[in-house]
């Protein structure tokens, strides 16, 4: 039996992203290299790259024989998708929720928070 389609980014897949989303563009070697303290295999960073680019999240050009790779959606847009499929699944879609569980569950600094959470206010208030 086939996996399941991932809808999201695996791991790997999100240690690619981010290193597109860092160079803007590379080649399979320019990612293998990024990911070098991973030691992975040339056709491994292929077959993750033209996984990505089958989901829409990578486009490719060619350069002679040669494709470089560079990404077709912005890191902001699928920490979005992530927050919003987070939110559904583990906190009934409400925002608020997750930020009263961060608050009874975890370490954070209350004062921060505030001050985070007021700047994150004025910037919504100002679009």
């Amino acid at each position: 039996m086939p996996r399941p389609k991932t809808v999201g980014l695996t791991d790997a897949e999100l240690r690619v992203m981010n290193v597109l989303w860092r160079l803007r563009e590379a080649t399979v070697a320019d990612v293998q290299k990024a990911l070098a303290s991973r030691e992975l295999a040339y056709t491994t960073v292929l077959t993750t790259l033209q996984t990505l680019e089958r989901k829409e999240y990578v486009t490719h050009n060619s350069i002679g024989r040669t494709y470089v790779y560079s990404p077709a959606v912005e890191r902001r847009q699928l920490q979005r998708r992530a927050l919003q499929t987070f939110l559904a699944t583990w906190f009934d879609a409400s925002p608020s929720l997750l930020v009263a569980n961060l608050l009874d569950e975890s370490e954070l600094n209350v004062e921060e928070l505030e001050k985070e959470l007021s700047a994150a206010a004025r910037r919504r208030r100002r679009k």
